[in-house]
């Protein structure tokens, strides 16, 4: 029997609410901020919970103004607005279905109204659904999956590309399982994939424009995706199988977030960080 590591617990609605799990994720920024995004712009899809929250938060703290997309939780948007506040950021945000062009280009066009441009863009907008076998997975699912983490990465840096400049940072969140596989999220795992193959290729189209693009290939982190994928029963045990022990918070997630945002990592593109509680990859 695996170890648990988490009280049972399930969501029906995707992407999930950060404000009825249990234990609340852990999102607050472990240090002092020193003004690495000193009056930069940071736009942040799947902002209001999760790694998007914490990234929210610390950018804020590094004195960056942030615009963040979620699809339709507004208790918790409302809660990350007021933690960037509470760290003397300027903040907007909007819903919508990251899927649809429209959305993308609506959002965006409200950041450069407010803005004028964009310094940072990370696409972290994500969805997963547990299926044991392939056959058991849905035209319905597979679109929604693609149309969210694929087209959507793809619609909102398409839109924000005409708006940023040499220094400009685009951070992808891929995962762990675009390189290993996950046997119950195998569409998921394939856009996680696509996004890998995104960050590849991108960074180097717009190298001699001086935009970096780069990923962060996240493990087992707590967050509401969790209860709202997997059964009660699989999540008591989340994070047991990797060398920590344990699964990770959002706030061990921003910090790579963050240095691919800032100077710090002014000479890497086209590469991926991967805080996954020890999991080791090849490639």
């Amino acid at each position: 029997m695996s170890e648990t590591t988490l009280p049972p617990q399930h969501q029906d609605h995707q992407p999930g609410n950060e404000h009825e799990m249990r234990p609340r994720p852990e999102f607050h920024p472990r240090h002092p901020g020193s003004g690495r995004l000193k009056d930069r712009i940071a736009v942040i899809t799947g902002g209001d919970s999760g790694i998007g929250r914490a990234t929210a938060v610390l950018f804020a703290r590094e004195g960056a103004k942030v615009a963040f997309l979620y699809k339709e939780e507004r208790e918790d948007a409302l809660e990350t607005e007021r933690l960037v506040q509470e760290e003397g950021a300027d903040v907007w945000s909007m819903a919508g279905d990251i899927g649809e062009p429209e959305v993308a280009e609506r959002f965006i066009a409200g950041v450069v109204e407010r803005w004028s441009r964009i310094d940072v863009l990370v696409n972290n907008a994500g969805e997963q659904h547990y299926q044991e076998t392939l056959t058991d997975i849905t035209d319905e699912q597979l679109e929604r999956t693609y149309r969210t983490n694929v087209f959507g990465t793809f619609y909102v840096t398409r839109a924000a590309l005409p708006h940023m400049s040499k220094g400009s940072s685009i951070i992808c969140t891929t995962s762990v399982t675009a390189y290993k596989g996950q046997e119950v999220l195998m569409d998921y795992a394939t856009t996680k994939g696509a996004i890998l193959a995104f960050v590849r290729a991108l960074s180097g189209n717009l190298a001699s424009r001086g935009i970096r693009v780069n990923g962060v290939a996240p493990g087992p982190i707590w967050t509401p995706l969790i209860p709202a994928s997997f059964p009660a029963e699989h999540v008591a045990s989340f994070g047991a199988d990797v060398p920590l022990g344990r699964p990770g918070q959002p706030n061990e997630v921003a910090p790579a977030m963050l240095f691919l945002a800032c100077e710090d990592s002014s000479y890497m593109t086209g590469q991926v960080l991967h805080p996954n509680g020890g999991t080791l990859l090849g490639g």
